[in-house]
């Protein structure tokens, strides 16, 4: 287990990161249950690689150096798909990650799915005039859902499931984009804090650069994950920590030091972000209905279970 605000290696400085104590995790059992859980729900659709969108931020770093360690670099493909004015800096911590694994990748450019729908330089696409004049949050989702879009069709060439790079910070506050980053087979890092995620990281050889800089959705230019929600990540992690996996209530969170603003805050953008982390309600007519009564684990291609 790494001491909070692990010190890398070779640089008595500043430190790598900030951890929380309490969300200190062992890594070493933490790779083994990760590469073990890539390999069985791989197994268990019948598939023998996989797919990712490398976006040059250490959520996906972290997941495509899991995925290579779990399984072989060479049953991976990274997908890069910036838009046109994405970061050229977050292009290049990728194509880092991909010449560290030694994995194949794949470059899309999304600007002509984007620009397409929205328009561009003040011509219509095909969203109407209207969409000109749409704002960065709605060109950022339509950012985020064009990728998907690639990824499951380059999951259907390459043969391989779609893996989510989502953390548990992001899906518990909602910071995700409805089938579209939140879509994947399945997630590895879904239960990692973003300090975790951090931690992690820094374990299994994620670049110094990335583990570094401020998190980004790259969605427009400057764009910054804490910037944006007003708080930074360790603080945002230990409040969840306590509130989700604890379950303290909010009188004994004002107590342990948090700021009733926040807790009220977070508590609602978890709570009205819930319909993000389920299933889409299905209305019951029949005796049994996917999704309320026919509940089933997943199980491997060709089970005869009925």
């Amino acid at each position: 287990m790494q001491p909070p605000g692990m010190q890398p290696p070779g640089d008595p400085g500043a430190a790598l990161f900030e951890l929380p104590a309490e969300l200190a995790i062992d890594t070493g059992i933490a790779r083994r249950v990760l590469a073990a859980f890539i390999r069985a729900q791989l197994r268990q659709a019948g598939f023998e690689r996989a797919v990712l969108g490398l976006s040059g931020g250490i959520d996906s770093a972290l997941v495509a150096f899991l995925v290579a360690e779990a399984i072989g670099a060479d049953r991976l493909l990274c997908v890069l798909m910036p838009y046109r004015d994405s970061s050229p800096a977050s292009r290049a911590d990728a194509e880092h990650v991909v010449l560290r694994l030694g994995c194949p990748s794949e470059l899309v450019e999304i600007t002509p799915i984007v620009d397409g729908y929205f328009g561009d330089a003040g011509v219509p696409g095909a969203g109407g005039v209207e969409a000109l004049e749409a704002s960065a949050l709605r060109r950022g989702n339509a950012m985020a859902r064009a990728r998907m879009l690639v990824l499951y069709d380059r999951s259907v060439t390459w043969r391989g499931l779609v893996v989510g790079t989502g953390n548990k910070t992001e899906t518990l506050i909602g910071y995700t984009t409805l089938f579209g980053d939140s879509a994947c087979a399945f997630n590895p890092i879904g239960d990692l804090y973003k300090s975790q995620v951090r931690q992690l990281s820094a374990t299994v050889g994620v670049p110094e650069a990335i583990i570094r800089k401020a998190p980004s959705a790259d969605l427009w230019p400057g764009q910054t994950d804490e910037a944006e929600a007003g708080f930074s990540y360790p603080q945002l992690d230990r409040l969840l920590y306590w509130m989700i996996d604890k379950r303290r209530n909010d009188e004994e969170l004002a107590a342990m030091g948090f700021e009733p603003a926040m807790v009220d805050r977070i508590g609602q953008m978890v709570a009205t972000s819930e319909f993000k982390r389920q299933v889409p309600p299905v209305a019951k007519l029949g005796p049994r209905t996917p999704g309320v009564d026919y509940l089933y684990p997943r199980r491997r291609p060709g089970s005869a279970r009925r």
